[in-house]
């Protein structure tokens, strides 16, 4: 699979990163990927209650704040708190929470583990343990193939489908495509 569709460099300094990660070498490996792609600004925190402060500060709607360009977190321990800080974002009140583009990345990679990160409202999932390629890749999915949101009852998020085909068969859904809400959709 090859991420790249756009074929010219790209320029990230201007880009801002919020990464939460709870042991301190991921951080640093991290942060050395994401810097030597060239990005801007990488902040990170190890808890996920100052995670949200940080988001409200910078994409809150305050004056005089850069926004957070992207959300990296990972699962956060037994606790799954970086699932529950997807939640938190994807409920938000303000857009520029709510649709913040967000890179999960995890060791853990059970079935469940994925399943509920992709039906939290993640854009990405990473398993670690990570390469510069592997993070790459992911970050310009993020960039190149931006999916529409959709809401529809218990979910809302960026489209989960990667591909496009026609169903053939019988229907048995219990919703219509007429329930559902597609936002922010390209024309």
């Amino acid at each position: 699979m090859n991420a790249a569709v756009n074929q010219e460099p790209y320029a990230l300094s201007g880009v801002r990163i919020l990464l939460v990660e709870e042991f301190p070498f991921m951080v640093a490996l991290m942060t050395s990927m994401l810097r030597e792609f060239g990005v801007g600004q990488v902040m990170s925190t190890d808890n996920v209650q100052h995670a949200k402060r940080l988001l409200v500060d910078h994409n809150g709607g305050h004056r005089n704040t850069k926004m957070i360009d992207i959300l990296m977190t990972d699962l956060m321990g037994p606790s799954r708190a970086g699932v529950e800080l997807v939640q938190w974002a994807r409920s938000h009140k303000k857009d520029t929470v709510k649709y913040l583009p967000i890179l999960f990345a995890s060791a853990y990679t059970s079935l469940e583990v994925v399943e509920g990160a992709r039906d939290a409202g993640v854009n990405e999932i990473l398993m670690k343990p990570v390469s510069a390629e592997k993070l790459a890749q992911r970050l310009l999915y993020i960039i190149d193939r931006p999916r529409p949101f959709v809401k529809a009852p218990g979910f809302f998020g960026p489209d989960r489908r990667r591909k496009v085909e026609e169903f053939k068969g019988e229907e048995k859904r219990i919703r219509s495509t007429e329930d559902l809400t597609v936002v922010n959709e390209e024309e």
